[in-house]
């Protein structure tokens, strides 16, 4: 498995665009719009490759003041359990700290909130609803690069 960053205009982007619509998007019968593939341009974008196959992505967004958002975390079916997301969170957070940032932050779906407290993120406020399910705000305050 190798986790390389991309950018939209990538040829990586596509496997990765399909990959969240398939994991994220079809079972909440939801599609992307303009407005969020215009957003994805501005963004770092992270896979895990096993050759030219994506097995999950994640997209960071500059949130200002020192943050980065973790969004669009997705993980294929069919390796899910095997400590994929976990690697690729883990090098977003190592990317983020090199970049300067200080604080990772997601809103992560309730069911995935077990995965980020494993992984030492906080959670930050009450349940909220975003894509009709219930959502929490998670963050993780970054250490400096050693």
């Amino acid at each position: 498995m190798e986790i390389r960053i991309f950018r939209q205009a990538d040829p990586e982007y596509l496997l990765s665009l399909l990959l969240r619509y398939r994991i994220l998007r079809i079972p909440l019968g939801l599609t992307f719009s303009v407005a969020d593939l215009a957003r994805d341009k501005a963004d770092v974008h992270i896979g895990a490759f096993s050759g030219e196959e994506i097995l999950a992505t994640l997209t960071l967004t500059d949130s200002g003041h020192g943050a980065l958002q973790m969004r669009q975390v997705a993980v294929d079916d069919a390796v899910q359990g095997r400590g994929i997301g976990k690697a690729l969170a883990l090098y977003a957070e190592e990317y983020a700290k090199k970049e300067g940032f200080t604080l990772m932050h997601c809103h992560a779906r309730a069911v995935a909130a077990p995965f980020y407290k494993a992984l030492g993120y906080e959670t930050i406020g009450d349940e909220f609803v975003e894509v009709g399910i219930p959502h929490y705000h998670m963050q993780k305050r970054l250490g400096a690069v050693l």
